[in-house]
């Protein structure tokens, strides 16, 4: 049984699911380079608007998995750092999408599974979800997986550094209070939850989601509003000549749905 399925739910939207559901979808090495290899073929896929990401069974993702990691030889350095970077660089693939992800957080997910809610690009989470940066309760940095930069972008400072400091568990209606998540719905329901968005997000023009996605990232770390809208005007012209915003004025004018051009 493969670690991963990818199947397309809807036209144009994916669904990726962490298929390990007996280690409650934990992050071992065949299921990571799955994860890479299928992060691979829907970016560079002409075909895909959404793509969201979930578990099977009882658990969104429960981090790394600790028994296939005990095998490592830790005195090794350039070994551990080669693990490190595998997963991380996971993270980064996923935030870097030029498609919307989705996370559809549907239990447990806590370490390299937190991280994975946190390098994407929207979260909902079921009433039974939970979360947590627990990887200070380990005996390494509570900094990991692209964890400190993203949480205190999502949530502030303050309240990341608690999260973090402690290792703590929270629930999903804690995680929908300080804006982690940007909904809650009843267990079993939240893979449907995340379509519904996709939907209204694949109505749009494949280069508008594209580029929206990646200047709001980018702007994200602008040093100043100049050069975040220097970036917002370059990427507009830039659109304009695609000739997606001509089909959009005659399709407003022609009172019908507009047809957009598909990425090369």
């Amino acid at each position: 049984m493969t670690d991963l399925t990818v199947e397309e739910a809807e036209p144009g939207i994916f669904v990726v699911t962490m298929n390990r559901p007996e280690k409650l979808n934990a992050l071992a090495p065949g299921i990571v380079d799955e994860m890479h290899d299928a992060f691979d073929d829907l970016g560079s896929s002409k075909h895909v608007r959404a793509v969201v990401l979930t578990g099977a069974g009882r658990a969104f993702c429960a981090g790394a998995d600790l028994t296939a990691e005990s095998s490592l030889d830790l005195s090794e350095v350039s070994g551990v750092f080669a693990v490190q970077e595998r997963i991380a660089s996971l993270h980064e693939k996923i935030h870097r999408l030029r498609w919307p992800v989705i996370a559809a957080v549907n239990g447990v997910a806590v370490g390299g599974g937190f991280s994975l809610a946190l390098a994407s690009d929207i979260r909902f989470a079921s009433t039974g979800a939970q979360f947590g940066a627990v990887f200070v309760t380990l005996g390494i940095s509570g900094c990991d997986m692209g964890t400190s930069y993203l949480l205190p972008r999502l949530v502030g400072a303050s309240r990341s550094a608690e999260l973090m400091l402690t290792g703590r568990i929270f629930g999903s209606e804690e995680a929908h209070g300080m804006g982690l998540v940007l909904d809650v719905v009843t267990d079993g329901a939240v893979v449907d939850r995340a379509l519904r968005t996709c939907r209204l997000i694949t109505r749009h023009s494949p280069m508008a989601i594209w580029m929206t996605k990646e200047t709001m990232w980018q702007n994200v770390d602008a040093p100043s509003l100049r050069h975040a809208l220097d970036l917002e005007n370059r990427t507009q012209v830039m659109c304009s000549q695609t000739g997606d915003t001509a089909e959009a004025v005659a399709a407003f004018a022609e009172k019908r749905a507009p047809t957009w051009k598909s990425l090369r």
